[in-house]
């Protein structure tokens, strides 16, 4: 008896009904179309990745089936991995074609593609991958790839019509074989994160164009303010909510009435941006693991478990440090200079090295984008070498961006009796100001880590921008400027 030839939508960082390539060509072929997400377990146990993750994921699958349910459509969700799912659902139903968008994702990601597009290629079934927001595979070089990423924000969007979706009820045999529970934990509410799905996309994008942009600029880089004052897109983005020519078009369709047109301008400008490092990791995936520019591996050598454990808790005695780090830890949002800071601190003034820190911050940060994570906390930590070295002052950053200190009060509660004038550097305060403000250095909080942060800057300097003018680092840049790639798949 021949089996029933079918298509599969595979869901993975596009969670999404509109502006959806993959879903579109599907709706337009004449065999039914399964639609499938797959929770992988070597993915949810990833060091990358944190239940919050997986909470935004399920929340955006759950606002799906709903959407999808009034198409009289469904959307099947399983737990395994995604080589075992596709030889189960082959043993029931003939594969023609498995519609999907590309992703650059971590090295994990990147190799279960290899291996699927192996097997689809050994049964015969067609891999159709649409690129995600203008990020081009295997691209030998960025030449002209602002003027092309305008043109495709500009194109029409891609919209399937669920009407003419062929319906697929997958038997009881499938089900029975991958019907593995999804973990509960995922399902439970978090009010301190930001909840996914489509129609809580548009309510930040809406909000944003109609009122927030109006503070955009003045709030960017403070950490209080820039949790209403950006435009909180980014993990929305991130887990494909909503693509960024959707953003795009909507912001270019409401400029006129905007409070804040430059607000607008300066939010479009750092979504090419978002696309660009997005791109650059696909061109060099390498930087997951290594230097961008290898003249700096003779750095940062000696490792401190100690320090790091303290920088990762929030506990180094630096008030805006661990304010920042606390933070993101309780709720997945931090504004990109706090972000900076943050490795800043841990590259230069205490002197690590990158990689683990970089692991750590990606399980915390709800909006995660390999792309944009990697080249950033490599171009933080001065790693890249054809970039600006930049080495961030944790108190100066405290008295410029939360000069009262109510961010900090919020997030660490030992200081919150301490007055504004003291609380960047409480471990001026004198024995009898530590007794009036309840806040003993040493036992409630912490002495700072370094106790001297202008020789922690001096002694990165100077390494830093030695190493920037050795012969080896300019050696890299001369390869690097080239834009040379190893191309994915």
């Amino acid at each position: 008896m021949s089996k029933e030839k079918i298509n599969i939508v595979w869901f993975k960082r596009d969670l999404r009904l509109k502006d959806h390539q993959p879903l579109k060509r599907a709706s337009e072929s004449e065999l039914p179309a399964l639609l499938l997400y797959i929770f992988e377990s070597s993915l949810v146990n990833d060091p990358h990745y944190d239940d919050r993750h997986w909470r935004f994921v399920w929340e955006s699958l759950e606002k799906m089936q709903q959407q999808l349910a009034d198409q009289n459509l469904n959307l099947l969700i399983v737990y395994e991995e995604a080589e075992n799912i596709f030889r189960e659902i082959r043993r029931h139903y003939d594969i023609e074609a498995v519609f999907s968008h590309e992703e650059t994702g971590i090295d994990l990601t990147y190799q279960r593609d290899i291996r699927m597009s192996g097997l689809f290629k050994e049964w015969d079934v067609e891999w159709d991958e649409s690129p995600t927001n203008a990020v081009h595979r295997g691209l030998m070089n960025r030449n002209g790839w602002r003027k092309t990423w305008n043109s495709i924000m500009n194109q029409p969007q891609q919209d399937p019509d669920l009407n003419q979706l062929k319906r697929f009820s997958a038997d009881d045999h499938l089900l029975n074989q991958i019907n593995e529970e999804i973990p509960n934990r995922f399902k439970v509410p978090n009010e301190q994160f930001q909840t996914g799905g489509e129609s809580k996309a548009w309510e930040f994008l809406e909000s944003f164009v109609h009122e927030r942009c109006a503070n955009y600029n003045a709030s960017i880089s403070a950490p209080g303010p820039a949790r209403s004052g950006c435009s909180r897109l980014s993990p929305y983005i991130t887990w494909g909510n909503l693509s960024i020519r959707q953003i795009i078009q909507y912001m270019d369709q409401h400029y006129d009435d905007a409070p804040s047109k430059r607000g607008l301008r300066s939010f479009r400008s750092r979504l090419g941006w978002h696309c660009h490092f997005v791109q650059k990791f696909e061109s060099e995936p390498r930087i997951e693991f290594e230097n961008m520019n290898r003249g700096y591996n003779d750095i940062r050598t000696e490792w401190d478990e100690e320090k790091f454990e303290a920088w990762r808790t929030g506990r180094t005695g630096f008030p805006m440090v661990d304010a920042c780090m606390r933070s993101v830890i309780a709720t997945g949002y931090l504004n990109f200079r706090m972000r900076a800071m943050l490795v800043s601190f841990l590259t230069h003034h205490l002197w690590l090295d990158w990689p683990k820190g970089s692991l750590h911050l990606a399980k915390q940060f709800l909006d995660f984008e390999p792309g944009i994570h990697y080249s950033q906390f490599q171009m933080q930590a001065g790693t890249m070498g054809v970039n600006t070295i930049r080495i961030y002052n944790p108190v100066k950053q405290g008295y410029d961006h939360d000069p009262e200190g109510t961010f900090i009060r919020e997030w660490i509660d030992e200081l919150k009796e301490v007055p504004s004038e003291l609380i960047h550097e409480p471990w001026k305060m004198s024995e009898m100001e530590q007794e009036m403000y309840n806040c003993r250095i040493g036992d409630d909080y912490p002495n700072p880590i370094i106790s001297d942060i202008k020789e922690s800057y001096k002694h990165a300097s100077s390494i830093l921008w030695s190493k920037k003018g050795s012969k080896e680092v300019k050696e890299e840049n001369k390869w690097i400027l080239k834009k040379h790639v190893k191309k994915r798949r």
